[in-house]
């Protein structure tokens, strides 16, 4: 059975309640969760890298339950499984948020809302929001320090790696993207993160550069430019990662998505663009949380 973290009566002081008599004053709130791990995480053998550290759940959860000005628990609660499938290697979360001291004739004790709910079921509703299910499970097993996010977009994988101690350098050449990154960023009080607007498929054709040996971790995510690659190998510290997720054929042939097929890899094709690192995981299909197929890929540049 995966392992389990609980977290029981956890106070602060929010504003939440229909009336804006209710809300002007922040009232006393507690919220008990239980978070269970993803079963592929390894066993903890009393190390802290893969283990979930309650004290930064606990931390964030007050956080995110003071910043709010909401009219109800659902709302309050919505906010906090947002965030804790957003920056914690979770695989499960149940949270019952409460007014310890409502406003309410005869209720002696408190009311409050309990929710429960799966990754994939997360996902489904955040897709655009929350980091892939493969950076959650191999988060275990990238080296600390420095981290690349290549097309970061909207920056999930920039926010979940800086809220985990990274300091994110995400590119992409899409400026409002990126612009809203920051204002992610900052409504998290994260300094972590740097953006630039990079094109790096703007002529005149040429392999693209990213530095040599500045990054000890370098994730990409739904986007291929095969010219790449030289470029990621060269700028992966000794003993770097490469985390890589993208579409293969099947997907364009099943869901005629991505609609060009140069978008899309061909068989073990990952293996070959990645080949001089040493293949820590790889796996090549249709996933089993998403209707989509990609192949999947972390490895590791020589010491």
């Amino acid at each position: 059975m995966p392992e389990s973290i609980v977290i029981e009566r956890l106070e602060f002081r929010g504003r939440c309640g229909v009336t804006a008599e209710e809300r002007a004053h922040p009232q006393r709130l507690a919220v008990d969760v239980e978070l269970q791990r993803p079963s592929e995480l390894p066993d903890l053998d009393d190390q802290l890298g893969p283990a979930i550290d309650y004290a930064a759940v606990a931390r964030r959860l007050v956080e995110v339950g003071t910043a709010q000005d909401c009219r109800l628990l659902e709302t309050m609660a919505e906010q906090f499984l947002k965030m804790l499938f957003e920056e914690f290697p979770i695989e499960h979360a149940k949270l019952w948020l409460r007014k310890l001291h409502p406003p309410i004739n005869l209720v002696t004790g408190s009311v409050g809302v309990t929710v429960e709910r799966t990754r994939q079921a997360h996902q489904a509703r955040y897709d655009d929001h929350a980091p892939a299910r493969l950076l959650v499970e191999q988060l275990h097993r990238l080296p600390s320090g420095t981290a690349l996010d290549v097309a970061a977009g909207n920056g999930r994988h920039s926010l979940f790696l800086a809220c985990h101690g990274y300091q994110v350098h995400a590119i992409d050449r899409d400026a409002a993207a990126l612009e809203q990154l920051i204002t992610s960023a900052r409504s998290r009080a994260c300094d972590r993160i740097t953006t630039q607007v990079v094109d790096l498929e703007q002529p005149p054709p040429s392999e693209p550069r990213l530095g040599k040996e500045r990054y000890d971790v370098i994730v990409v995510f739904f986007y291929l430019y095969r010219p790449l690659f030289p470029s990621l190998l060269e700028a992966l510290k000794p003993g770097g990662m490469l985390v890589y997720e993208t579409f293969t054929i099947d997907n364009h042939v099943h869901y005629h998505h991505p609609k060009r097929r140069e978008f899309c890899l061909d068989s073990n094709e990952l293996l070959n663009l990645a080949s001089g690192l040493q293949i820590l995981h790889y796996d090549e299909g249709r996933r089993p949380d998403r209707p989509m197929y990609t192949a999947q890929l972390v490895a590791r540049k020589s010491s």
